[in-house]
């Protein structure tokens, strides 16, 4: 509603005054241009990152989407509203089943990686991240025998397998488990 009212008080004030061609002297765009630019600081405090995974982004672009609503509301564009709105409830409700099926291919696991003496973590997280995993929590356990990294992930369930493989490949890795 704001961004309605903001968008036809920019219109009217555009009217106020009119060249001797028939022009408004105002322009009908600033006010918009700042409704978009205040609606995406908005939505951007939408957005948070937790425990290795990125939430709000459909909450940011819902508030983003509908400001620009409430613009074609205030501008007058009532069929572009309408239609915007239809699709904007498709995709929100359409694509919640969607969404549900992708969550739960993820997942959160604890792993313990033994390496050998001295080894950095450096070189396996790299690994991590080029296998799309996105690591939560890193303890690290230093033993005679052996460095141990407590590990909290977040992925995929296909790409732990496929982690699993390259890290095991490591001439520096003693053992890992995965649970």
């Amino acid at each position: 509603m704001g961004a309605a009212l903001f968008t036809q008080l920019s219109v009217d004030i555009a009217k106020i005054g009119i060249s001797p061609d028939g022009h408004p002297f105002g322009d009908t765009t600033r006010i918009t241009a700042q409704i978009v630019s205040g609606i995406g600081f908005l939505g951007a405090g939408a957005i948070m990152h937790s425990q290795g995974a990125i939430v709000g982004l459909t909450t940011a672009a819902t508030i983003w989407v509908v400001a620009a609503v409430g613009a074609a509301i205030g501008a007058g564009a009532y069929v572009d509203a309408l239609g915007s709105t239809a699709l904007i409830m498709l995709v929100l409700v359409g694509l919640r089943p969607v969404e549900r099926r992708m969550l739960v291919k993820r997942r959160r696991v604890h792993a313990t990686l033994r390496v050998k003496p001295g080894v950095g973590f450096d070189t396996f997280d790299s690994v991590l991240r080029e296998s799309g995993i996105h690591l939560v929590d890193k303890r690290t356990f230093e033993h005679d025998t052996d460095r141990t990294f407590e590990l909290e992930l977040i992925g995929a369930s296909s790409q732990f397998d496929v982690l699993a493989e390259k890290l095991r490949a490591s001439p520096d890795v003693v053992s890992l488990t995965i649970d």
